[in-house]
């Protein structure tokens, strides 16, 4: 992994070339509130966003709080949020955490990592997600795009997004955890993409462990 100094250089780097974080970002899918971000970024797994954008507006056009989603029957549930896929699964992790939301904390979504952790069908990448965008709290949230970029570079050395995650708040400077995740992800869609990343025009291809390891090897070779 890069030490320290890179580490920090490479945010600085991003910072100047990447977009940071817009005056007007919202939580998952652009949701108003905590409670159908939550819902939102639970429907959003293993789902293409076109799919899950179907899924969220049928869904919260019958149901926008947890007492009202905890009215409907599995099968309207089921039915509402099919497009998103894995329907069934995502039903069960809705009415649960629902029930929970009520029963625990008394309908209000938490604005705390452990306490969004705690609720069923919410895992670290959601939380983040959720405190990032909708809390406004300095996270790096990991998605598939910022767990490729982070450990290519080398700011990380993780085989998950959760212990990315984790590496990230651990190593990453306290200035850029805001604007962290934006950088990153911008990153990732725009010059770090999944194949045939644009080495040839990217900030920090001099201190990306990828670049040394396979394209700058390749070429002295």
């Amino acid at each position: 992994m890069l030490d320290e100094s890179q580490v920090e250089e490479v945010y600085r780097r991003l910072a100047k070339a990447m977009p940071g974080r817009t005056a007007n970002a919202k939580g998952p899918k652009g949701q108003p509130d905590a409670f159908r971000s939550c819902i939102s970024c639970m429907l959003s797994a293993q789902s293409l966003d076109r799919n899950t954008a179907k899924a969220v507006k049928a869904l919260f056009a019958l149901a926008r709080t947890p007492e009202a989603m905890l009215a409907l029957n599995d099968e309207r549930i089921a039915a509402a949020i099919k497009p998103c896929g894995l329907y069934n699964m995502k039903t069960r992790n809705i009415r649960s955490f629902c029930t929970a939301l009520l029963e625990e904390h008394g309908g209000i979504v938490p604005d705390t990592r452990e306490g969004l952790l705690s609720l069923p069908g919410i895992g670290r990448k959601c939380a983040d997600i959720v405190l990032s965008f909708t809390f406004g709290k300095d996270v790096i949230a990991v998605d598939t795009h910022v767990h490729r970029v982070a450990n290519r570079i080398g700011l990380t050395e993780a085989k998950t997004a959760d212990r990315t995650a984790q590496q990230l708040e651990a190593r990453s400077p306290n200035w850029a955890m805001r604007d962290g995740h934006f950088w990153l992800i911008q990153f990732g869609k725009r010059v770090c993409v999944v194949r045939r990343p644009k080495c040839e025009v990217c900030p920090v291809s001099d201190l990306c462990e990828y670049y040394a390891a396979n394209v700058q090897d390749a070429a002295t070779n």
